[in-house]
């Protein structure tokens, strides 16, 4: 073992081999650890390399066997002479440590560990597999796994994974595979019929080598062109944001799919891998602002994979659609809204273009029903024509269905079909789908007619609009600005254990904020006469950076109409305070104006640890908890950003004019939404949190009722 030099730690490890993936992925040699002829790990890898036409050494390692599957054999790692640049330990778990002790003695430069019962397995498994990663660091090792299905990198030739190569041509292609579950990735595997994979990584643990990682050697590869990620919990947050930074410069979309978005979803992944996940909605919000398309299963994944292989993408929500039948075209338009894609109506010069030529169209003419009189494939190609051409639309789809293996069928008609598409979209810059309205229903050789005019077939009216959707506004979304540099001393309220309402809205009101006329009191009778200067009825609370959830101790008092009730009400409160003793620390008590009517709104500021600042807002009062709808933008917002998130949803609803009230200041909610982000990105160095909670929307304007911010070393809101 080559003596360390330096001590390295996790982040400065991960950061520094970065290059050195390139001997996982492009290795000149490999060396199979527990190689056998019987079926196993070690035979699946020789037997797929050479289906794979691998060029470089390959290496079993059995101590009794002399040669396997015609390769000579070594007796142990530490026998092989030549440089082994990956070694794939298929071995039980027991004997693993001692395999990872004789690749770091033998100078080896990536490994690949199968089995699992480490981290995710209990105390003792950790402890192992804290031994394997302290041996990989001192020695600048990088590691897949443990509990891992391998990796492959098919352009490269090279397979330490733990399924058997069938088709090497059909399993090429452009699609780069980060998987945190083996499962996943065999689910994704099991059909290439519409892309095919540059590299598939099964990552296990990420004891060393992370999702990250694997990303950043994948945008720097030629033969990838898309990066598909199944994530449960991430690592290095900063690292997997700034990849996902890169592969947008790159115009590389990241697909993502994110497990643990439900509370038992996030406890088995706790038993799965040893990680944690990190909360849905902050993620979610991360990935629009970082330009990475998610998605909620592997059906739509499969879909937004498949739009993404046509030789045109679409550069906005305008699609327009040719079918052969008026029940397609009803179905079309009630999908279609749930997607954000729009169907415009044809214009009626493009109209009578197509009617001239076919006869009547039905509706108003998107989607259109192109079956027609006489030849339907002629009709399709006029009506395909003209909607390619009119420039009112980003994408033009074809929907027909035709299946593997189906027993009924209109004969001939898939090659009129190729044929019609392969005329209608010669020379055309707009994509063109073929999509089916079943989810999976699609024949082999006609998609391979389609692949090679880059043309994308897509299944599924509900998956293939959908993935078209999202694809489009993947193609429309702006980068997100940087965060200004901030210089200067931290302000005064940093190092409070929170700042309580009546100085966070203070602080707020600075910015642009209106907040609640009140005054804080110093006696009975100096709250009678802030009440009547306020005007009743009023609201009387404790306020104090110490209980910065008053509502549990009875430190509220609301619709005060008299001098007798604010009497009251300051004697409740003071001997409430009292009883608190110490705990209360520094309070005081404020008289506050009785706020009424308006919608209200929750809004607030998370400084996540991993993805910075993250703007939230939903239904606030009884809402909140019946909804349950927060929507989240990270900040600094793009254009737009701010906007999106009171559209659509139950806030919106409520927005309008619910059951006939007033409609709410929408304008008025978007700037005082606009001055929160400016105020925590001025302050981010200093901040955890915010809450707003309720802000009130009125017809004209929005007040900040209570607020309350919590400076950055304390924690969370």
């Amino acid at each position: 073992m080559r003596p360390a030099t330096v001590t390295t730690s996790p982040l400065d490890f991960r950061r520094s081999c970065r290059m050195s993936l390139d001997r996982l992925f492009k290795p000149q040699s490999i060396a199979i650890v527990g190689a056998s002829e019987r079926p196993s790990i070690g035979r699946t890898i020789i037997e797929s390399l050479g289906v794979l036409g691998y060029g470089g050494a390959i290496l079993p390692v059995h101590p009794k066997n002399e040669t396997v599957l015609g390769h000579t054999c070594h007796a142990s790692l530490t026998d092989i002479e030549k440089p082994v640049d990956l070694a794939a330990i298929c071995l039980s778990q027991e004997r693993v440590v001692a395999e990872v002790e004789k690749a770091a003695e033998s100078n080896v430069g990536a490994l690949v560990i199968y089995a699992g019962g480490f981290a995710e397995a209990g105390q003792e498994g950790r402890a192992q597999q804290e031994h394997i990663v302290d041996l990989c660091r001192q020695e600048g090792i990088v590691l897949c796994g443990p509990n891992c299905m391998g990796v492959m990198s098919v352009h490269h030739r090279s397979h330490a994974y733990m399924m058997d190569v069938l088709d090497a041509e059909r399993l090429a292609g452009n699609v780069g595979l980060i998987s945190q579950s083996g499962s996943i990735s065999i689910g994704l595997l099991s059909d290439t019929r519409r892309f095919g994979f540059s590299h598939v990584v099964s990552t296990g643990n990420e004891a060393v080598t992370t999702t990250s990682q694997f990303m950043e050697a994948m945008i720097d590869d030629p033969a990838t062109g898309i990066i598909a990620l199944f994530t449960e919990s991430i690592h290095d947050p900063e690292r997997y944001v700034a990849a996902l930074d890169r592969a947008a410069d790159a115009n590389k979309p990241v697909v993502v799919v994110k497990a643990g978005q439900s509370a038992r979803a996030q406890a088995a992944i706790q038993t799965h891998t040893g990680g944690m996940a990190g909360e849905g909605r902050v993620f979610s919000a991360m990935l629009r602002a970082h330009r990475a398309i998610e998605v909620e299963s592997l059906e739509e994944m499969t879909e937004v994979l498949s739009v993404l292989q046509g030789k045109n993408l679409p550069r906005g929500d305008r699609l327009a659609v040719v079918t052969g039948s008026g029940g397609h075209a009803e179905l079309l338009l009630d999908t279609s809204e749930r997607h954000n894609l729009r169907l415009p109506p044809l214009r009626a010069e493009v109209r009578k273009a197509i009617e001239d030529e076919i006869g009547p169209l039905t509706g108003d003419g998107n989607p259109a029903d192109a079956w027609g009189q006489g030849d339907f494939a002629a009709n399709f190609e006029v009506a395909l024509d003209n909607l390619s051409t009119c420039g009112d639309y980003d994408a033009v789809a074809v929907l027909l269905d035709s299946n593997d293996g189906q027993a009924v069928d209109y004969r001939g008609q898939d090659d009129i079909v190729n044929a019609m598409m392969t005329r209608a979209f010669e020379g055309r810059t707009l994509p063109f789908y073929l999509m089916s309205t079943r989810h999976g229903v699609l024949k082999t050789p006609q998609v391979d007619q389609m692949r090679s005019l880059g043309i994308a077939a897509i299944t599924g009216m509900v998956q293939g609009l959908g993935a078209i959707g999202k694809v489009a506004r993947w193609t429309t979304s702006a980068a997100r600005a940087a965060p200004a540099i901030r210089s200067g001393s931290a302000p005064a309220w940093a190092s409070r254990v929170s700042v309580h309402e009546h100085d966070a809205k203070r602080l707020l009101a600075d910015y642009g904020f209106a907040t609640t006329g009140e005054r804080l009191a110093a006696s009975a009778d100096d709250a009678v006469a802030a009440a009547s200067e306020i005007g009743w009825p009023v609201v009387m609370k404790a306020v104090g950076d110490n209980i910065p959830h008053r509502s549990e101790h009875g430190l509220i008092e609301l619709r005060l109409a008299d001098e007798a009730a604010v009497q009251a009400a300051w004697d409740r409160l003071t001997g409430r305070l009292d009883a608190m003793g110490d705990s209360a620390g520094e309070t005081a008590i404020v008289v506050q104006q009785m706020s009424a009517g308006g919608v209200e709104v929750i809004a607030g500021i998370v400084n996540d640890a991993g993805y910075g600042l993250v703007l939230a807002v939903g239904p606030g009062g009884v809402f909140a908890e019946l909804f349950d709808e927060v929507t989240m933008c990270c900040l600094p917002p793009r254009p737009g950003d701010i906007e999106a998130l009171i559209e659509g949803g139950r806030l919106a609803t409520l927005l309008d004019g619910f059951r006939g009230a007033e409609p709410a200041d929408r304008t008025a909610l978007i700037a005082v939404l606009q001055s929160l982000a400016a105020f925590a990105v001025d302050h981010a160095d200093w901040i955890a949190g915010i809450d707003i909670n309720p802000l009130l929307v009125h017809a004209k304007g929005c007040t900040a009722v209570d607020a309350l911010i919590v400076p950055k070393q304390v924690g969370k809101v």
